[in-house]
């Protein structure tokens, strides 16, 4: 059935060796094949991946018998793998000219798309030819986004601080709601006292914050299993990185080391061997400042978790219906990241030109990355 999809033979060989480890009949999802993982240990495509690989299938499908590519591609799959054939490929990839949709084709591919369909040519050369080296496109890697200068961080930390005490804030047709502000203060006061990561933040509890708010308990728990099987993409997740740059940090071979920085491939494996330890909790201390701004929060959050039902453990919750349920509910890493984003921007509009206020990161890794902090030895 898939065969008939395609109609150049190497791509109709290579959608088989996708259907086995991404089949398109969820009802044998659960039975699909594994695939080499970080250090080459076995894992199972998740469902994004999945449809990712589908998608350079049908890119492969659009570039096969084009005059860019040599004839031979057409042949047999292993020949779609050999450089004569992913250069041409790669640069009708970046150029836009392999979209699916004819009313996009020729608009360049982003950054972020480069990089899903490189990872999937990865994957992909590992699965259709695993015994040989392939000769991949390289992908600039772009650099960590800034985050704020050391130099700023005592003044926005004190407008911060200013900003929980007054009323509400809006300017030129922009506002923040003030619940949403009072938990946005609370949050990135939270942040520079104690320096926790998305997940690490969305998943602290009432029990995490000490007698009087003197002190926030952060349980480091890394996202990533790197040497145990989980995606590359859980490591670069943790570190703000893309996933191809995980890979060149932990690659044996040195030329792909040597496309990132030794530090960078340092932090990796700092990752991997805290993941190896296990989680651990440790307490960081907080200022003055930010014991008001969490418990102008604690106050209103006792409020929205009233009416909820069921557990109500969670430190950081929602404050207006979502589609995770009503106001008072504990909010996901990926909507406090959004929610982050979103009063950042905000705050950013409505601060404008005020004394001392410098354009903060909206997002919250950028935030974290600026600030050295160190936990409690007791």
């Amino acid at each position: 059935m898939v065969d008939r999809q395609y109609s150049a033979s190497s791509v109709r060989q290579l959608a088989a060796r996708v259907e086995r480890i991404a089949p398109r009949d969820p009802a044998r999802w659960e039975g699909r094949e594994t695939v080499p993982g970080a250090a080459g240990l076995p894992v199972q495509v998740s469902a994004e991946r999945g449809r990712q690989l589908w998608m350079v299938v049908g890119m492969f499908d659009r570039a096969v018998g084009r005059q860019e590519m040599p004839g031979r591609a057409a042949r047999t799959v292993d020949q779609l793998f050999t450089w004569a054939a992913l250069r041409p490929f790669w640069e009708l990839a970046v150029a836009g000219e392999l979209r699916a949709f004819a009313t996009r084709v020729g608009r360049p591919l982003p950054l972020a798309s480069q990089r899903v369909v490189l990872d999937c040519l990865r994957m992909l050369a590992e699965v259709v030819v695993p015994d040989k080296r392939v000769r991949l496109p390289v992908l600039d890697q772009a650099e960590l986004k800034p985050t704020v200068a050391p130099g700023q961080l005592t003044a926005v930390y004190r407008e911060l601080v200013e900003l929980a005490e007054r009323g509400p804030l809006s300017a030129n047709g922009t506002s923040i709601h003030p619940d949403e502000r009072t938990r946005l203060l609370a949050m990135v006061a939270v942040v520079l006292d104690a320096a926790p990561r998305s997940g690490e933040l969305a998943a602290m509890r009432l029990s995490d914050v000490g007698p009087g708010e003197e002190w926030v308990a952060v349980t480091r728990r890394p996202q990533n299993q790197a040497r145990r099987g989980v995606r590359q993409a859980d490591v670069a997740a943790e570190l703000g990185v893309a996933p191809s740059t995980v890979a060149y940090a932990l690659s044996e071979n040195p030329a792909l080391r040597r496309k990132v920085s030794e530090q960078l491939r340092q932090d990796v494996l700092a990752v991997v061997a805290r993941a190896e330890q296990g989680p651990r909790v440790e307490r960081y201390a907080l200022r003055e400042g930010t014991r008001v701004a969490l418990r102008r929060w604690l106050r209103r959050r006792a409020e929205l978790v009233e009416p909820v039902e069921g557990g109500k453990s969670a430190l950081w919750v929602t404050v207006r219906a979502t589609k995770v349920g009503p106001p008072g509910v504990s909010i996901l890493p990926q909507g406090l990241g959004q929610s982050f984003m979103r009063g950042m921007s905000a705050l950013n509009v409505v601060m404008a030109g005020a004394h001392g206020w410098e354009p903060m990161p909206t997002r919250l890794e950028q935030l974290r990355r600026a600030v050295d902090v160190a936990p409690l030895t007791e």
